[in-house]
C-alpha cells in the first residue's frame, strides 16, 4: 500500500512540475511578443527598449511628411506636443493617413532614436484618437478635443490642395 501511495505522489509532482515547465514558456513566449505602447517623450526619454517590438504613438507633425518619389518608402514625425520622433515606413499608407491625424506605429525602435515602421495604423474619423495617444497627449497637458480639431482644420486644408493641385 505504501508503494502506491508513494507513485501515486511522484505521479502528481511530475505533472505539477511539467505543468509549472509549461507555465514558465508559455509566459517566457507571450513576453517575448508583447508590443507595448510609447509615446513620443517616453521613447526620447530613453524608456523603450531598442530592437524589439514597440507602438509609438501621437500625431504626425505637420511639414514632416517626406515621399521617395522612386519607391514606397516614406519619413515622418510623430509628435506629442512634448518630443518628437522620427518614423521610417515602407509601403502603402492607410487612406486616412494625414499631417495633423493621430497614428500609431508597429515596429522596432533603432539605434539612432527613430522607429522602424512595419504597420502604420490611422484615425478611424476626425473624432476618433486611439485612446493611447489621448492619454499621452493628456499627460504631456495638451486636451485631445483641441488636437481632434487642429487636425480636422489640417486635413481640410490638405484636402482643398490635393483638389487645387488635381485641377
Amino acid at each position: 500500500m505504501r508503494a502506491r501511495r508513494r507513485q501515486r505522489l511522484l505521479i502528481i509532482l511530475a505533472m505539477l512540475a511539467l505543468a509549472a515547465i509549461a507555465a514558465g514558456l508559455m509566459l517566457y513566449a507571450l513576453r517575448s511578443n508583447i508590443n507595448l505602447f510609447f509615446s513620443p517623450v517616453q521613447v526620447v526619454a530613453g524608456e523603450a527598449p531598442l530592437g524589439r517590438p514597440i507602438r509609438a504613438g501621437g500625431l504626425v507633425a505637420e511639414g514632416s511628411v517626406e515621399r521617395d518619389p522612386q519607391s514606397l518608402d516614406i519619413r515622418f514625425s510623430v509628435t506629442d506636443h512634448v518630443e518628437s520622433i522620427e518614423v521610417r515606413y515602407s509601403g502603402i499608407l492607410p487612406d486616412l493617413f494625414r499631417e495633423g491625424q493621430g497614428v500609431v506605429v508597429l515596429g522596432e525602435l533603432q539605434p539612432g532614436g527613430w522607429v522602424r515602421a512595419e504597420e502604420v495604423l490611422a484615425r478611424h474619423d476626425e473624432n476618433y484618437m486611439p485612446p493611447e495617444v489621448a492619454e499621452a497627449l493628456k499627460e504631456a497637458g495638451h486636451a485631445p478635443e483641441d488636437y481632434r480639431d487642429k487636425a480636422a482644420e489640417v486635413g481640410q486644408r490638405l484636402d482643398s490642395r490635393q483638389r487645387a493641385d488635381q485641377e
